[in-house]
């Protein structure tokens, strides 16, 4: 019996330290707890042996290596028939959930030019570096985690936590690291450093690159999520500024594959306060519990396995294909969606549409948009200003104008955002770049009107509106299209430019005409117009003037009809005078 506790007891020793160290999930989907099983009976095994001193293996140490044996056999070949997708491809098609279709324009609203982020996180990394570079007494103990964009406030930021830099780092700042980083999407000159809260320290203590019980992982193993994957811990922080991790937690739908997020774990960076949550009752706040990982595996099985796995294989009938990368985009309903383009597989630079997933409830919606995909509109904005060698970031979509916009920023070898780029989804080479976005949606704009597209000006944008004079016009033909410069006498300091799909008075416009102008609020001379009125067309003086007319016609029969009425009476008073003359006289008669 004592040699019973003897082998059990250190192998559980053992295994207990391996647990600690590894964090197996104790879930019969994982096969992790199946491992720390075989190895507790090899290790008991193994002692038993070392015990018992004999030539030959005692039959406590032969039983513990057939059950570890029966236990290796089971992981490798159980696993196979309820897990391959040679037998379970529907299942795996399924996890995505329905996939709908429906209309580009009637789910993305257009979008104001300056909520178009143009940070990526790798920009977002080297403003944070500089920000806390700037104080070295941060800067040597601490550096930046992982950035995640997120909606802070109806804003979007880039969020990175202050982490320790190594184990020696860890022991003399147990208490945690100062703060977190906050980098504007939108705006490159918004950099935060964020320390304090109500007047309080903030003290990041529990991060992925602490050591022992202050490591995030381990923290949540500890206090009881051992049944559940976790993945994607993320620093979010709510609406008043305070650092959460939120971690996905996820179990497996077929046999041991096929993950698939379930809820989150929320713990209060600070005080390593824990909550769960289901995915239906996760707070508001927090913008991502579907991992980008996941999301992107189940959209590929959704599409390989669409005709079965036999098709996927051989015919590929029908196939479907993530793009390579994707993003997190936000919608004007606050909401976070995962982007991807869907390709045909072979496709090259063409994509068949793309793909938004709700980024809290996986809800999935396919856009049947043939185009161009993420790299190919890369190249495009990269060859527009090829002399330069300036390097694209992965671009983001948007309505814009009504049409599906790549947008990406154009960054020089120091990761500088120097220009912008808009790049058509339907044709990548239709395309505007500018040093800013306002100047690179204007430059998108003059690409789309040349390419014979209907403009919806639809953005809500600061508009300025100017009644005055034409000082000068005239006409430019380039690639068969034809664009009209003017200028005005009282705003003689600009050039405004337009097509006749703006109005189709511009073409009618001479020198001294009074017209009304709209364009949207910019810095650049060289304007585009966005409306656009003629108020000395012949056709609308003539209307005023027929109006005006047929007034004083009106009111000249007005007057006649009045004479007439009063000559009238006047004639019908003397007829009676004459009358009660008459009438006298007869009498006196």
């Amino acid at each position: 019996m004592k040699k019973y506790l003897k082998s059990y007891g250190i192998a559980f020793i053992i295994v207990a330290i391996y647990s600690f160290v590894k964090l197996p999930v104790l879930r019969l989907d994982f096969t992790s707890g199946f491992t720390t099983l075989i190895l507790f009976f090899v290790l008991a095994g193994i002692i038993d042996m070392m015990l018992d001193r004999g030539a030959k293996a005692s039959k406590l140490a032969k039983n513990n290596f057939i059950i570890a044996l029966i236990l290796l056999v089971l992981v490798i070949v159980v696993p196979f028939f309820i897990t391959t997708p040679i037998l379970h491809a529907s299942a795996y098609k399924n996890l995505i959930g329905e996939v709908t279709e429906s209309e580009f324009t009637e789910d993305v609203s257009p979008v104001n030019v300056n909520d178009i982020r143009i940070v990526d996180e790798g920009m977002a990394m080297k403003l944070g570096e500089k920000k806390i570079g700037e104080i070295p007494a941060i800067g040597s103990v601490s550096q930046l985690g992982t950035f995640h964009i997120q909606s802070v406030n109806g804003e979007l930021y880039w969020v990175a936590p202050l982490v320790h830099r190594d184990i020696i780092k860890w022991i003399t700042n147990l208490d945690g690291t100062d703060g977190y980083v906050m980098v504007s999407a939108t705006d490159p000159q918004d950099v935060r450093l964020v320390q304090s809260l109500d007047g309080k320290p903030i003290k990041i203590k529990y991060q992925p690159e602490a050591y022992f019980l202050q490591d995030l992982h381990r923290y949540l193993y500890l206090k009881g999520i051992v049944n559940y994957g976790m993945t994607e811990f993320t620093l979010e922080i709510d609406d008043n500024g305070r650092p959460y991790w939120v971690v996905t937690l996820y179990d497996h739908k077929v046999g041991f594959s096929g993950s698939d997020a379930v809820g989150v774990a929320i713990l209060d960076a600070q005080t390593g306060d824990l909550n769960v949550y289901d995915i239906e009752n996760t707070p508001k706040w927090v913008d991502r519990i579907q991992p980008e990982s996941l999301v992107i595996n189940q959209i590929k099985d959704w599409g390989l396995y669409v005709k079965g796995f036999i098709n996927s294989v051989f015919s590929e009938e029908g196939v479907l294909v993530p793009t390579e990368g994707a993003s997190l985009v936000y919608g004007n309903d606050g909401k976070s969606y995962w982007y991807t383009g869907i390709t045909s597989s072979g496709g090259d630079e063409s994509t068949v549409g793309f793909m938004l997933v709700d980024s809290r409830t996986k809800e999935a919606k396919l856009y049947m948009q043939t185009g161009a995909t993420e790299t190919a509109a890369m190249t495009s904005a990269e060859g527009k200003v090829q002399e330069k060698n300036y390097e694209a970031t992965f671009p983001v979509m948007y309505n814009i104008y009504g049409t599906p916009t790549y947008v990406c920023a154009l960054k020089d070898k120091a990761g500088l955002v120097k220009s912008v780029a808009f790049i058509s989804v339907e044709d990548y080479s239709v395309l505007g770049v500018g040093d800013n976005k306002k100047d690179a949606l204007a430059a998108y704009k003059d690409a789309l009107e040349s390419d014979g597209e209907d403009l919806k000006f639809e953005t809500d944008t600061d508009d300025v509106v100017l009644n005055d004079k034409i000082q000068r016009i005239s006409a430019d033909v380039q690639g068969g299209a034809t664009t009209y410069y003017f200028t005005l006498q009282d705003n003689s300091k600009f050039i405004f430019k337009g097509t006749s799909k703006v109005s189709n008075e511009l073409p009618l416009t001479n020198v001294g005409d009074n017209v009304v102008v709209t364009y949207t609020k910019t810095d650049a001379t060289t304007i585009n117009i966005t409306k656009f009125e003629n108020n000395s067309i012949l056709g609308k003086l003539s209307t005023k003037t027929e109006s005006k007319k047929d007034q004083k016609s009106s009111d000249e029969n007005n007057d006649k009809t009045i004479k007439e009425n009063n000559s009238s009476k006047s004639e019908d008073t003397k007829q009676n005078d004459s009358n009660s003359t008459q009438d006298k006289e007869n009498k006196n008669n």
